[in-house]
């Protein structure tokens, strides 16, 4: 599958040129590209796609999603990880 995952943005920094950021998947840590979102900053909820940060999502929302994805045993399958209570 390829679902836009929600995240929290914890951390924004530049590489190679490039806006990055570390975004928490309900404890699942990972880095994304937020380049498309320059207006994006820490502790905003954005939609991850393939990597890439692809729209800003409210709080409320993205808590929602993340529910629905952990109670369909989604959300481990697309972010690529094996344990729930893993951070990359």
């Amino acid at each position: 599958m390829c679902l836009g995952v929600p995240g929290k943005v914890v951390d924004i920094y530049e590489q190679f040129g490039t806006r990055m950021g570390r975004v928490d998947f309900d404890g699942i840590v990972k880095e994304v590209c937020l380049a498309y979102l320059p207006e994006i900053e820490v502790g905003d909820y954005t939609i991850i796609h393939v990597g890439f940060a692809i729209s800003k999502l409210d709080e409320e929302e993205a808590h929602k999603t993340l529910a629905l994805f952990r109670e369909l045993g989604l959300l481990e399958e697309e972010l690529g990880v094996d344990e729930p209570e893993h951070a990359v």
